[in-house]
């Protein structure tokens, strides 16, 4: 079975992002990679992957301790799912500013493990002044962060987490810091 986990943009949705992330005009508008200056390989179109359901957390730091590391494996996409985006919805201030993020130490990890894609269901791994700095580290290491995903809960069904495949197309865009992009689960 498929399930599309991109948000899908109505016209209030636009306006909402724009007015409060001025980015949202150059790429960064709904389901989108944060490229910083690197070239997305064709070769993670199509990723073997892993849905982590961390709900539990609210607004607050997703941690090692969170989810199982024995299952990432190397070039994987691994999401995280919160329901951040079904909760408060997409393009207002608070999906914007108040969103949860991955602990410093998370990160470090699943960029030693070598994964491709980390995928969440809210504006960015890290809030504020630390969300640029983090997605250039991270593409830096050859890891690609997509933000904004949606409908993770029905990747998930009823497990704290699941191996899935994901198929991610950006759009052909150059130079942008964001793409666009379209990203399909198989379940």
């Amino acid at each position: 079975m498929k399930i599309d986990v991109t948000i899908s943009v109505t016209p209030k949705m636009v306006k909402d992002a724009q007015g409060n992330l001025k980015k949202a005009f150059t790429g960064h508008l709904g389901t989108h990679f944060d490229v910083m200056n690197k070239i997305f390989p064709l070769e993670y179109t199509e990723l073997e992957g892993y849905v982590f359901d961390v709900s539990h957390i609210g607004q607050g730091e997703i941690t090692l301790s969170d989810i199982d590391m024995s299952v990432i494996k190397e070039r994987m996409f691994v999401a995280f799912y919160t329901g951040f985006v079904e909760k408060v919805g997409y393009g207002n201030a608070t999906y914007f500013n108040a969103h949860p993020y991955l602990s410093f130490q998370l990160i470090e990890e699943l960029l030693n493990r070598n994964i491709a894609i980390i995928g969440v269901d809210f504006a960015g791994v890290r809030n504020g002044k630390e969300h640029t700095p983090t997605d250039q580290l991270c593409a830096d290491r050859g890891v690609f962060i997509v933000e904004n995903l949606c409908n993770l809960k029905s990747v998930l069904g009823d497990k704290p987490s699941t191996a899935c495949h994901f198929h991610t197309y950006p759009m052909n865009f150059t130079d942008m810091t964001g793409l666009p992009c379209r990203v399909v689960v198989d379940v």
